[in-house]
């Protein structure tokens, strides 16, 4: 039920303007994510699983353009049209509500800056009055144990913070902060922040948290600067993070770690998760539902058990009987992506499918649920006509 989602994605469409054509990237995309839940978002290079995601957070790369969709999301029981929104609020929703970790934890770090200023970007824009909270409730009971000129001083820096809980657009404050000898409170929130960033690295399993956050992105592993990157991901506790094929420059063990992570994260922060991939063993591994995507379509979407033990889409058994498995002939799937330029007019894994009739050249199939829960879009699995 849409009630129960997070996020609810209806009707995508979204065109990339190119010089050899219009490429619809996404073509009536729809699908929701519940509350709580890992969802898989699978499919080949192309298919626009990134696009997908990106969209979510109201980011279109030029020269994608929407054209024309909805995308809810339910804040504290009210829902919001996340395309509607403008850009200043969007700002405080990203990060906030919605994240999302990168493939490359390189590309997403900024090199010139250590671990702990990019993780306290996130927390002094959109945690800040939690984090001056923080620190006038320490300062208060610095002060019970001060005396002499250290309790003046004290005193001095509990009421400009406190002027910065409640007026922070004073003037008085301003100045404040640019005297050297006054300024001294704000060095006090960024202690509170790097207590908060050190809390974080602990609980994402990083060795030796206080040495790390002074550490510069080159100086890290890659499974470290993944690890970064997801704290930064987390810093809001997001009510959904979305994971865009996070371990794909990573190894074999250092992945392991990290899906391992990321499920356990999710049971700590009860955080709804959108895991894009096209790994198949990832999925069966990680995910509570699977959306299957083919050439800007969504061709399935069940449960991952269901998926696994009865795919009702050719494409979807074409992907499973693709995976390679001992004692089994690796069986690939013929042909190519067509061209989201000039795509076939009715079903678009027409040309690759084993199971084609007339209707699917000429008409586009609908998804539908066919058992409970389970939802194809192909003319064998209803009456279409």
């Amino acid at each position: 039920m849409e009630e129960e989602n997070v996020v609810q994605i209806k009707d995508l469409y979204l065109n990339f303007y190119t010089y050899d054509g219009v490429v619809k990237a996404l073509d009536g995309v729809s699908f929701g994510i519940k509350k709580g839940e890992i969802l898989g978002l699978v499919g080949e290079t192309g298919s626009g699983k990134s696009v997908t995601s990106l969209s979510v957070l109201s980011i279109f790369v030029p020269p994608g353009r929407l054209q024309k969709g909805q995308i809810d999301i339910n804040i504290k029981g009210k829902k919001y049209d996340i395309l509607s929104l403008n850009d200043a609020t969007m700002a405080r929703v990203r990060g906030k509500y919605v994240s999302m970790i990168f493939q490359e934890p390189r590309a997403a770090l900024n090199p010139v800056y250590t671990v702990g200023d990019q993780i306290s970007e996130v927390y002094f824009h959109h945690r800040k009055a939690e984090l001056v909270d923080n620190t006038i409730a320490q300062l208060r009971e610095d002060l019970k144990k001060a005396s002499g000129l250290r309790r003046t001083i004290y005193r001095a820096d509990l009421s400009l913070l406190e002027k910065m809980k409640n007026n922070p657009k004073s003037v008085s404050l301003r100045l404040s902060m640019k005297i050297p000898l006054l300024n001294r409170f704000q060095n006090r929130i960024k202690t509170e922040a790097r207590k908060m960033i050190v809390q974080m690295l602990k609980s994402l399993n990083i060795p030796d948290p206080a040495r790390v956050i002074d550490m510069y992105p080159h100086e890290l592993s890659g499974g470290m600067a993944q690890r970064a990157v997801i704290a930064m991901s987390l810093a809001c506790n997001p009510m959904m993070l979305i994971a865009d094929e996070p371990t794909t420059s990573l190894d074999v063990t250092v992945q392991a770690q990290i899906l391992l992570l990321i499920k356990d994260l999710q049971k700590k922060f009860h955080t709804s998760i959108l895991y894009v991939t096209h790994d198949l063993g990832v999925v069966a591994e990680t995910c509570d539902r699977v959306v299957v995507l083919y050439a800007g379509n969504v061709a399935e979407i069940a449960n991952v058990f269901d998926l696994y033990k009865k795919p009702l889409h050719p494409y979807t058994q074409a992907l499973l009987e693709s995976i390679p498995r001992p004692g089994h002939k690796f069986i690939s799937i013929r042909g190519i992506v067509p061209s989201l330029v000039d795509p076939p007019k009715g079903c678009r894994f027409y040309d690759r499918c084993d199971y084609t009739q007339e209707k699917c050249l000429h008409i586009e199939p609908q998804l539908v649920e066919v058992e409970k829960d389970h939802f194809v879009a192909c003319h064998l699995h209803y009456g279409g006509s």
